[in-house]
């Protein structure tokens, strides 16, 4: 049987780290297990945080056995966990942002909670937000029910950084919007053994957004404001990634970082309430608020 499970406090906690992990979950214990499990695994940048808030209808997902195994395994291997409960419901963008409002790391993962991460992943995406100094670097996440799925059509969105990524200002209908396309299904992971990269190399590329799986300088997100648009949607709304993103991408820019150690879990959704796209909300303020 499993002992009482230590949740932390936030307190304790929130320390001036290079990197904290922020998880939001609900009603998926078995995947926060493999999510944690993939995080513990991870070498290469010593002593980051995690931060997990449940919003499960019953118990929380982090005290199912097999992830509160994962926990200890983390803490373990010296990485402070914080586990808390954000209840009642607000939306997806109040949770994100209460999650941030916990981190004062130079650099948040914003991981969702059906995604492994392989060996590797997190020394890869510091080493490449470190080198290139925009305000986010992304891994888009592998269906690999689709690895024989092959879709070159998607392919001609690729198209990679040179040097450091500039602010862009995207938008729908844009040939840039369309970039998003290469992230579906197993696309990514096709471009990446085509282009037969050597072992530990990298490449940095254009997007209009990334889902799963995004690394952010803590300060530019907050600069850019964060997901503190959560009072201005309607609580059953999706989007609200890319909503942060395109803010972010127009301040500070942002990339693409293959390969992707990112794996989704292809579970069933748990957000089946998506009557409002958070983005949409956003970008239609900011045009209203344009002069005439």
């Amino acid at each position: 049987m499993n002992r009482p499970l230590d949740l932390g406090t936030a307190g304790g906690f929130r320390a001036d780290r290079l990197l904290d992990v922020l998880i939001p979950t609900r009603n998926r214990p078995a995947e926060l297990a493999v999510t944690l499990s993939g995080l513990a695994a991870q070498e290469g940048v010593p002593g980051f945080g995690v931060v997990v808030s449940d919003q499960s209808d019953g118990d929380a997902a982090y005290r199912h056995p097999a992830a509160a195994t994962m926990v200890r395994a983390l803490r373990h291997r010296g990485h402070p966990v914080l586990l808390t409960r954000r209840l009642p419901r607000r939306g997806l963008a109040e949770h994100r942002a209460y999650l941030l409002a916990a981190s004062a790391a130079r650099y948040v993962l914003c991981l969702d909670d059906d995604v492994w991460l392989e060996p590797g992943t997190l020394r890869r995406l510091v080493t490449a937000i470190e080198e290139l100094g925009c305000g986010f670097v992304g891994n888009a996440v592998h269906g690999l029910s689709y690895a024989d799925d092959v879709r070159p059509e998607t392919h001609r969105h690729y198209e990679e950084w040179t040097g450091r990524p500039a602010p862009e200002r995207i938008r729908p209908g844009t040939p840039q919007w369309e970039r998003a396309s290469i992230h579906s299904a197993a696309n990514l992971l096709h471009v990446t053994r085509r282009l037969n990269l050597p072992t530990g190399a990298w490449r940095a590329y254009r997007v209009s957004w990334i889902g799963g799986c995004v690394l952010y300088d803590r300060a530019k997100l907050v600069d850019s404001g964060g997901f503190d648009f959560w009072r201005r949607v309607h609580e059953k709304h999706q989007g609200e990634d890319v909503a942060a993103q395109l803010a972010v991408l127009a301040r500070f820019g942002g990339a693409g970082v293959l390969p992707s150690g990112a794996y989704h879990l292809e579970s069933p959704t748990t957000v089946t309430d998506r009557e409002v796209e958070a983005w949409e909300v956003v970008l239609a303020e900011e045009e209203s608020a344009q002069p005439a």
